[in-house]
């Protein structure tokens, strides 16, 4: 499919990439102003990034210099531990050598060198081109890396079929009113009816979803709700410390979380959560995170209240008949750096109601 709306690039999904690897610095050889917003906010997940800042007169004459200048600088000045060389457009029309300037520069730092641009039409070309150098470098292990590769294939999969992929143009929405859908949600659990609350989140933004399902547990702990996480320890690094330090969050807020797939396995846990709700046999669900992943068949039936980040979301989830549809707006930057579970505006308004 040819899309009219702007995509995610593989560029930055290589650095987001090298952070869940717990890499400290990451080099990207471009441009200064490649990547630039997605750079300063992994920055504030403790990811240094840095740029080769390549110029004019180098896109014609190489920038290996600036590179081994970039990776002698950044391992004297932060001592890391791992580091990322990411290409850019740059780098791959002018063929740099990335591996021949991390041998030129002479550091003792393991790094490796990921070759990347962001003309892939999938975004996730970029994780698969941070993860094989990562399992060359023995960073992870070749079980972990098809695991890898399964994972994302699913979650490909299910944007193309019900997510913000699954046309060339979709219009952004804000959703439906946040306190309406409250006000809604609160009276069916007064008149006693059987619900299920769901978060199937993708990695970091579970910091944030994971708020919704507190809120509605502290606001109603009676009531007859069966909540349910993708919280198992799975996953590269920093996913696993996430989901772990996540189910803490629950468990101190005395929510009786059932556990059911990872954090990185949100495509993939579509079937599983739609088998585990259909055997429950709830009357309405509260979806939060990446709903569109649970097959449509699975929900028929239950109204279902679902809560996003994404705006071009919206009127897909309408379409396989979600009845209400909220979007969580700047989720994903206030979910960066954090090592603690962040209120979410539709939790806010549970909270504001009771």
């Amino acid at each position: 499919m040819k899309y009219m709306q702007p995509r995610p690039s593989s560029i930055v999904a290589a650095l987001y990439t090298a952070r869940d690897l717990e890499v400290d610095v990451a080099i990207l050889h471009g441009p200064s102003g490649c990547s630039f917003k997605h750079a300063r906010l992994l920055e504030e997940d403790g990811l240094r990034v840095l740029t080769t800042s390549l110029a004019d007169n180098e896109f014609i004459f190489g920038g290996h210099d600036p590179l081994v200048t970039a990776l002698q600088y950044a391992e004297r000045e932060f001592s890391p531990k791992k580091m990322a060389v990411i290409g850019t457009c740059v780098s791959m029309i002018i063929g740099e050598d990335l591996l021949s300037a991390v041998d030129d520069s002479g550091i003792t730092t393991p790094t490796i060198a990921v070759d990347i641009h962001a003309g892939y039409p999938e975004n996730i070309d970029g994780v698969i081109a941070t993860l094989v150098p990562a399992a060359e470098a023995g960073w992870i292990s070749t079980e972990e890396l098809d695991r890898q590769k399964y994972v994302l294939a699913k979650a490909n999969e299910v944007e193309r079929l019900r997510g913000a992929a699954s046309q060339s143009y979709i219009e952004p929405s804000r959703g439906d009113l946040k306190h309406k859908v409250a006000v809604d949600l609160l009276e069916r659990i007064k008149k006693g009816e059987r619900g299920v609350a769901v978060m199937n989140a993708k990695k970091e933004t579970a910091y944030m979803f994971a708020d919704e399902l507190i809120a509605l547990h502290e606001v109603c702990p009676d009531a007859d709700i069966e909540y349910i996480a993708n919280l198992e320890e799975r996953g590269l690094p920093k996913v696993r410390r996430d989901a772990e330090r996540i189910r803490k969050s629950f468990s101190d807020a005395s929510v009786p979380v059932e556990i059911i797939g990872a954090l990185d396995e949100y495509g993939a846990n579509g079937e599983d959560l739609g088998k585990r709700i259909r055997e429950i046999g709830p009357d309405y669900a509260l979806l939060a995170g990446v709903p569109h992943a649970i097959p449509p068949g699975f929900t028929d039936g239950i109204c279902c209240y679902s809560i996003t980040n994404g705006p071009r979301q919206v009127a897909p989830l309408k379409k396989i008949g979600h009845r209400f549809v909220v979007v969580e707006i700047d989720l994903h930057p206030k979910t960066l750096g954090v090592r603690h579970v962040v209120e979410s505006e539709f939790g806010a308004v549970l909270r504001s109601l009771a």
